[in-house]
Parts: structure tokens; sequence; C-alpha cells
């Protein structure tokens, strides 16, 4: 069984739908296909029967649809639970809703929906461009409820919906800014992941030569850096994150893996105190991981990260979210320690068989070299003589990859060459490992700060060499040292591969200039936002009150804000008594007419209790007679406003409203001018009467 509508506005219904439409915009890449698809035919249901053509569903229809879709929706969950999930099943059910939305009621229930569909969709999209499409969303929902609230024959805009909400938007940002700065940002009592089955570009915890190349298609940031001295030589930038030290062959991978952390949220919070000169703030993006990226000789500022074997460092949990962190670039101590026979063992590793050629190579460049550190650079040396190849577009190399690259192919990207020179290497037993991680970096926004992408990932070598300890060897470096130089751009420009595969990135239009110029602006502002809006903790809190004269403290930073949130509610306490305590303010016309009576008394006239505005006037002209015309003017246009279209236009249009009063403040102000000029020139004036009559109002 169908059921009619009973029709809300039809305005207001189109509103709501167009906001849940630009709620549903900064989710479109984590929903499925499917359901964004069904809110959406779900939603146009309820707009065509709004327009009379089809019918709500009745009961047993409604469920039926319901039962289907969840029946779907469990399907594609395959039993994982996460506040993803959950986000999306929200979504479904704000979708079903529309099918029940028939009143005023359910309009209600609808909008307060919506509202906090804008809130979910803060857990997964913080960036200011993405904030201001979800504050869009609120600001039309928010005018449909206006609308809603307009009878049917008024002429009431959309336009004059914004333009109220607009002005309370203005009353009210003063209290709002005051409260973000200084209202007490404290840890929450318990935190779950929030994107737990989302999907990340980066690095991963495993490398098989092509990964990369991979990511070297991807202009995706990976994190920002600003730092507080000269920034580095791009060759300089190597950013490490993870160890791979075991190899099976074909796949590299930590030789420990990463121990399992209970779910909940980073820490984000790195402060905003000013940076030394040997410091830089790093803003990673959500990379679901735990490691983080760091220069050589770095050692941790911030608390929250934590350094571990190998030089790294990680966080207490994967990054879920954005976050930020500071390092400190320490001297080098020249101590040197040594590998126990553990570690030498692991980094010995290599598999039983395989890869024959390449161990051959190895036992023929040991034997003419007199050190590991000459055994090497004949490696780089190969690299560097032979005809080998960077690029972006390496063969598949499924048997024996060191063999095939060294010996046939010749051709790869970076992952290969790491992967190809640790093997030979261990081969001849020399302590070696791949690290991987991003070098390079190009300069954000008046070179204010470094923007890690993607395509900047690398990996290279890290060898043992007894009395040096760990030493980085490139192979990248020998064979393209553009890469290294000036970024991937530059060391695959002839081959013509950068960014192929991704039409739409900015980036790959390095040769437009206001592209480039757009770009980075636009990072800019988003960089900003995240650092000291979003990024704004309990740490960076602290720090900036610090700078505040009285250096102020968590104690007194309460005091503060309770004596904002006071002031703000006695200002609305007064504002609130001003308008409804004394009951309704008097109508400006009787205000004019006051005024009027007072002016003749002023000049002598006794004006009788009640008289008429056209006694008024016969009054005024009795006593300035170039005041007459426009006396009768005034007296006309009080009568039209209580009685005549003035009273009608005043119900309506607030425009005419205005206008009409604005008339007769003008004329009353010339009547006035008029009688003191006759008072100045004759004298004082005799005293006249009229005949009591009562006043029209």
């Amino acid at each position: 069984m169908n059921v009619a509508v009973s029709l809300l506005p039809t305005r207001a219904l189109l509103w709501l739908l167009c906001g849940f439409v630009l709620l549903l915009v900064p989710q479109w890449d984590r929903l499925p296909v499917w359901l964004i698809v069904a809110c959406l035919a779900l939603a146009g249901w309820r707009w065509l029967a709004q327009l009379g053509r089809v019918r709500l569903p009745g009961r047993w229809l409604r469920l039926t649809i319901m039962g289907g879709l969840i029946a779907v929706y469990v399907a594609t969950v395959h039993g994982r639970f996460s506040v993803d999930t959950a986000a999306s099943f929200f979504v479904l059910a704000v979708g079903l809703k529309w099918l029940e939305t028939a009143n005023r009621r359910d309009f209600f229930v609808l909008f307060f929906i919506l509202v906090y569909l804008a809130t979910v969709n803060f857990l997964f999209r913080q960036g200011i461009g993405w904030s201001l499409v979800t504050l869009a969303g609120v600001v039309v929902i928010l005018v449909a409820l206006q609308l809603l609230h307009t009878p049917p024959d008024s002429r009431q805009s959309a336009f004059r919906g914004l333009r109220r909400l607009g002005t309370m938007l203005l009353k009210t940002l003063p209290v709002v800014i005051a409260l973000f700065i200084f209202f007490p940002r404290m840890a929450p009592l318990w935190s779950v992941p929030l994107v737990s089955e989302q999907a990340r570009t980066g690095l991963s915890d495993s490398m098989t030569p092509g990964d990369i190349s991979s990511l070297a298609q991807s202009s995706e940031r990976s994190f920002r850096v600003s730092f507080g001295g000269d920034i580095p030589e791009h060759r300089d930038r190597y950013w490490r994150g993870l160890i791979l030290d075991r190899f099976d062959g074909h796949t590299w991978s930590q030789w420990q893996e990463e121990p399992y952390r209970r779910l909940g949220r980073v820490d984000r919070d790195a402060g905003i105190e000013t940076l030394a000169a040997n410091q830089y703030d790093v803003l990673m993006e959500a990379s679901g991981q735990r490691w983080v990226y760091a220069l050589d000789n770095s050692r941790a500022v911030s608390g929250n990260i934590s350094e571990v074997p190998g030089e790294l460092f990680r966080l207490e949990r994967p990054a879920d979210t954005s976050v930020r962190y500071r390092m400190a670039l320490e001297p080098e101590t020249g101590e040197v320690g040594e590998l126990s026979p553990g570690e030498r063992r692991r980094y010995l590793q290599l598999p039983s068989s395989g890869n024959q050629r390449s161990r051959q190579l190895a036992r023929e460049l040991a034997t003419g070299t007199a050190s590991d550190l000459a055994f090497a650079n004949a490696v780089l040396n190969r690299f560097r003589e032979q005809p080998y190849y960077y690029t972006l577009r390496p063969p598949a190399m499924p048997d024996d990859p060191v063999d095939t690259l060294l010996f046939d192919d010749q051709r790869g990207f970076c992952a290969h060459y790491a992967s190809a020179m640790t093997f030979l290497l261990r081969a001849a037993d020399i302590p070696a490992r791949v690290v991987a991680g991003y070098q390079g970096g190009s300069a954000g926004a008046d070179d204010a700060y470094l923007i890690v992408r993607q395509y900047d990932a690398h990996a290279w070598v890290e060898a043992w060499l007894d009395g040096q300890g760990w030493v980085r060897l490139d192979p990248t470096a020998a064979i393209a040292p553009q890469r290294i130089e000036s970024g991937l751009r530059d060391a695959v420009a002839e081959e013509g591969s950068f960014l192929e595969d991704n039409w739409a990135s900015p980036q790959r239009y390095g040769d437009l200039a206001l592209v480039q110029w757009v770009s980075l602006q636009m990072d800019r502002i988003n960089y900003n936002w995240q650092r000291w809006v979003v990024g704004y903790q309990g740490q960076s809190q602290m720090d900036l009150m610090s700078r505040l004269p009285g250096g102020i403290g968590l104690r007194e930073l309460g005091y503060i804000t309770a004596g904002l949130i006071g002031v703000a509610l006695l200002v609305a306490a007064m504002v609130a008594a001003f308008r409804h305590g004394g009951g309704k303010r008097p109508d400006p016309a009787t205000v004019m007419v006051l005024r009027w009576e007072r002016i003749l008394r002023q000049r002598g006239v006794a004006v009788p209790a009640g008289a008429t505005p056209l006694q008024l006037a016969s009054l005024t002209e009795q006593q300035a007679p170039s005041a007459g015309r426009i006396a009768r003017a005034f007296a006309g246009d009080l009568n039209n406003h209580y009685y005549g279209t003035g009273a009608r236009l005043r119900r309506g249009s607030r425009h005419h409203r205005t206008t009409g009063l604005r008339l007769m403040r003008r004329r009353l102000a010339h009547v006035r001018r008029e009688l003191k000029r006759r008072s100045t020139t004759h004298g004082p004036a005799r005293q006249h009467t009229a005949d009591p009559a009562r006043r029209p109002f």
C-alpha cells in the first residue's frame, strides 16, 4: 500500500535535499558506490512524491526496502566493525529516512539528523576545502528550516534567509573564536580508530621491486616540513622510515614485524612554540601506519613519537588522521658501536638458492677489492659505468629478479637497484639493509616549507663498514644523479613517464606557472588550516597561552573561559530583557506623532489630547503657512500608515515599510525646520486650540 504525501513547502524540501547532497560530497570516495546511488535514489523518490508523480511507500514496502539495503550492507562489510563502517550505516539510515518524511515533525527529525551527518564528515575530512563544503551544506539545511516556517503565500526568498543567517553568524562569531582559543583542550576520556578500513597510499612494511614505482605515479602529499633554520639541500633530504632486512628472493620485509597496538587515535599535538635553528616540524598525512619519517641524526623533540632501534621513530598507534611531530638535528658523535652476532646474521641473511649469477659476481668483486668500502665502490662504479637505466616502466622480473636486473634487462627503479646492491653486499659477507622512505621534497609557497609527495618515495642501501658504522649507499645516485639532485621529474624527463597516469594532478604540469602558483597557494591555505586550526590542541594551546602577559596556565585558562561564557550569557540576557522585558517596542509612526506634538508645544501651541494628524497639520499651517503642504502630506502618510495600503505593506515587505518610515521622518524634519524658522522670525506664537477629537490610532 502506498502512502499519500502530506505536502511540505516545496522550497523547504528542495533546499533540504540539496543540503543532503552537499553533505554526501565529502564522503564520496569513502562510501561504496551502491550506497551513494541508493541514498540519491531514495531522496529522489521523496522529491517525485512531493511533485505528485509517485506516492511514498507504505509500511510493508518500506520494511522490504530497508531489509534489502541492510542485507546488502552486511554482505559488503564482511563482519568488520569500525567507526568507518558505522558511519556508512548511518548514511544508509539517513537515506531511508527520506521515505517517511511526510509532515513537519518528520522534517524536523531529518534536519537534526543531517546536522549530525555534518559532524560525521569531520571525522574523515578536515582540510579547509572539505570543511567549507560541509559548512555550505549546513547553511543550506538552515535555509530550508527557515523556509519551512514561511507562510505559503509569503514572498520571502531564500536570499533573505541567507542574509539572516549571515547576520546571526556575525553576531556569534566573536564568541566562537574566543571560546576556540581559550576553552581548555583536554584529552578525550576514550578514543577509537577513525578510518580503520579506508585504503591509504604510501609505503608498506614490505617491498617487492616495482611497488615503489607505482607510488611514483601518485602526487598525493605524504608530509610537509617546516625548518627553524636553513632548508637542507635536495641531495641531503633522505627521510628514513623503514628498515627492510629480510629477503625471500623476491620481497624485502622487516625481520621483526610491527608489534600489535591496541586500537585508538594517536596524539597528533606537537606544540606551536618557535622552532629552534636545528629543529624541524613535520605535519604527516594519515597513513594508517605507526612509522614516521626523519632525517639522519635526528632526535625526537615532541612527546608523541619515540625512538626505536635502527635510528627510527614510531607513533604509539597507527596514524588514522594527520599527525604533527617535531624533530631536532644533532651533530654526529663519531662513536661507532659493534654489531652483535645476532645482528650480523640478520643483516647477512639470503635465501639458500637463487640468483646464482649475482652470487658469482659478488665473489669476483670481493676477490679484486681490499676492503668492504672498496667493494661497495666497485658495485657503484658498475652501476655508473655500465648501461643501466632508471625508469618508471620496469619490465617484469618474476624469476631471479636480481640476476635479471644486473645481467639481462638493466632497467629498473630505485627499489630494483637497492635490492640488487643489498644482495651483492650480503653475498660478499658485508652486513647491509634496505632503507625505505622518501628523498627530496619540493618547495611550498614562498619557500616557507617543503612538500614531500608520494612520488618522492625512495629506497636506498645502508652497509655496515668497520670503523664507520652504518653508511648510506644509494645506487640511484650513480645511475640517475638527477633523481637525487633535483627530483623525479628531471630523472625521467627524457622518458616522459612522470605522472603519466595522473592527468588531473597539478604537479604533472610543472611548466605552467599559473597552475603551479594556484596549487601552491591552495596548499599553503590548507597547511596553515591543518597546523593552527585542526592541530590546535592541548600543548599547542598552552604554548600559545604562555606567550601572553602573565604566562597563563591551565587554571587561569579555566577562569578566562568561565568569564567569557558568563559575559556572553549576561549580554544575551540583557539583550533579551531589553527586547522583551519592557513590552512591545512603540510603533515608529506613533513616536513621530508624539514628537510632532512636542514640537508644537515648544512653539507655544496648545495641542489638545487626542488630536488627529490632520488637526496637527492645521495647527502647524497656522503657525507656519510655508509648512502647510508638507504637514498635510505628513498627516496623509500617517493615516495611510495605519489604515491604507501602508498597513498592508507594513505587514508584508520590510523594504516598503522602511522606505515609508524614512519618507515620513524627512517630512517631519522639514516641518520642524519651518516652525523653527517661523518662530525665530515672528516671535512666540499665539495660543491656538483645536476641537478635541479621538486620534484614529
